[in-house]
């Protein structure tokens, strides 16, 4: 255990548990020079304890881990592409993934059927364009999310482009944070609607103003201590004014913190969220401020009604003449030949720029005003449509059992199908945001749902089966609010029909302009609950 006194936490070795224990024994970023001869003795050969360690290679194993294939991510920093990039993301998933590629809720590109002989060749190929699947997953800071539109947004009050930049030269391959208590996730954003997600990330930096000597200062707020899984928690304000200059020395000073004083005894209190929690945002302010020095209070919030992150449409850039056309990606899925057209289309109609979204959606920034009807005409438009119909437009889905081995249920077809019925049979002028999930660890973040689905098993008289719970109205407005689970599971053959009951409710019910959060405060959480056992038993009797 080399690394043994370099860590406070490494004094008792005994309280630590398992993964602990691993990591002193090795870093996971040391793993990443191994798998190159990995890939030359074959996947046989790799040692068990090894496959938790390339989670910092971006690698897990893939269901079912016997067969040998993993699943990749790789990180894109607040979802920022160039058309060289998006070729080579369809090169490694059309010549090793079978061409699919999935678009995750993290801005991240995910990859499937690779093979470790091929994970060299893709490192290379990710590398050479300024691409990594290092640190995508793992307990250090992850992927950095925030506003899919910097630099071109009307709605922000930076470019938060070169902060990002700095906080990935800082984070990434720096093995002073990359043994973290759990997995870590940063969110930076400047834009007013909140398109970074910041209530549900482990830190946050959201857009504020601050009266400083007389000068109203653009700058940030702060939060920490947010995240999903079986325990959801909502991030918490900290009493403190950020300049975007200062962006990464408290972003580093937060990481600190979590590093040396997080849980590791448990994996499931690991998070950051479990220690915010205990301590409260003043004590940990209070340590936070011994590191990195005092900093000015709060200042105005800048941030108003929340989005839900999407943008997919024609919208005008803060660029006179210039617009981003917003495209929706159904379910998250799409393919190589798709991130082919998509790079020739942001090079023949914008500059050569396509940008990820944590809706599991993309956009071609940069399009001259005169040239949109063209694109609008091009193919690939049809099915990756700027003007998706209602319910398969807000559909967010996890990758589901189909290949990930934590999934108790699928996921995507679920929701495709479920999307489709809804839209032949509903019409809808607002949006109701539907999430699933195939397990607790929310990749598919469905406690931020209008209705959200969490999959799981039921016993019935033919045996068991997938089914799901449903929770209504969760919302990130202001500090933002999970939803609210109902009681009874439904069976996934009627997921959808029981899912048009609750929107029929909502739509024959409603106040106008009453949003669906709106309206589940208003009629009560009870209501639905009575929709749904209605629906059920209705579903039994068919």
């Amino acid at each position: 255990m080399a690394q043994q006194q370099q860590w406070k936490w490494a004094k008792d070795i005994d309280r630590l548990n398992e993964v602990e224990k691993l990591k002193l024994e090795k870093d996971g970023l040391d793993v990443i020079p191994d798998i190159e001869k990995y890939a030359q003795t074959g996947f046989e050969s790799i040692p068990e304890e090894e496959f938790a360690r390339f989670k910092w290679a971006g690698l897990y194993l893939q269901r079912p881990k016997s067969d040998g294939y993993f699943m990749m991510r790789v990180r894109i920093p607040t979802g920022v592409l160039n058309s060289r990039q998006v070729r080579v993301l369809a090169e490694v998933a059309r010549d090793y993934g079978r061409g699919l590629i999935d678009v995750t809720t993290r801005q991240a590109v995910q990859y499937h059927w690779l093979r470790i002989e091929n994970i060299p060749d893709i490192f290379r190929r990710l590398n050479e364009v300024g691409l990594y699947s290092y640190e995508a997953c793992g307990d250090c800071p992850r992927n950095i999310v925030g506003n899919p539109l910097a630099g071109i947004d009307p709605y922000e009050l930076i470019d938060t482009r070169p902060i990002v930049s700095e906080l990935e030269k800082t984070f990434l391959l720096n093995k002073e944070f990359s043994n973290l208590p759990r997995k870590y996730k940063i969110s930076v954003s400047a834009n007013i609607h909140n398109a970074g997600h910041a209530q549900i990330n482990d830190v946050a930096f959201t857009p504020a103003i601050k009266e400083i000597d007389g000068e109203r200062v653009v700058g940030f707020h702060v939060w920490v201590g947010g995240g999903l899984s079986n325990r959801p928690h909502l991030a918490q304000q900290l009493d403190l004014f950020v300049r975007p200059e200062q962006v990464v020395d408290v972003a580093v000073g937060i990481t600190k913190v979590f590093r040396d004083y997080g849980y590791r005894e448990k994996r499931h209190r690991a998070r950051l969220k479990f220690l915010v929690a205990d301590w409260g945002p003043e004590k940990f302010l209070q340590v936070l401020t011994e590191l990195i020095g005092p900093y000015p209070s709060r200042g105005e919030d800048q941030l108003k009604e929340w989005n839900g992150g999407y943008f997919t449409g024609v919208h005008p850039q803060k660029q006179e003449g210039l617009c981003y056309v917003g495209l929706n990606i159904p379910v998250g899925r799409t393919s190589a030949e798709e991130f082919f057209q998509l790079a020739d289309l942001a090079d023949k109609y914008g500059s050569g720029s396509v940008r990820t979204v944590n809706t599991q959606n993309v956009i071609i920034p940069d399009v001259p005003r005169d040239r949109v009807d063209d694109l609008l005409k091009e193919p690939l438009l049809e099915r990756l449509t700027p003007y998706p119909k209602t319910f398969v437009g807000h559909a967010v889905s996890c990758t589901g059992n189909e290949f990930c081995n934590l999934a108790l249920t699928e996921t995507k077809k679920l929701m495709h199908r479920t999307v489709e019925y809804l839209d032949s049979r509903i019409d809808l002028d607002v949006p109701i945001r539907l999430h699933v999930n195939g397990c607790p660890n929310s990749c598919g973040q469905q406690q931020i749902a209008d209705i959200g689905l969490l999959g799981g098993k039921l016993k019935t008289s033919a045996g068991m089966v997938e089914a799901y719970t449903v929770s209504v109205g969760g919302h990130l407005n202001g500090k933002g609010r999970f939803n609210t689970q109902l009681k009874g599971r439904v069976e996934a053959n009627d997921v959808p029909r029981v899912l048009e009951s609750l929107v029929l409710f909502y739509k024959n019910e409603r106040q106008p302009g009453e949003s669906f959060s709106e309206f589940v405060d208003r009629v009560g959480v009870a209501a639905f609950q009575e929709r749904l056992d209605e629906a059920l038993a209705k579903a039994g009797t068919q």
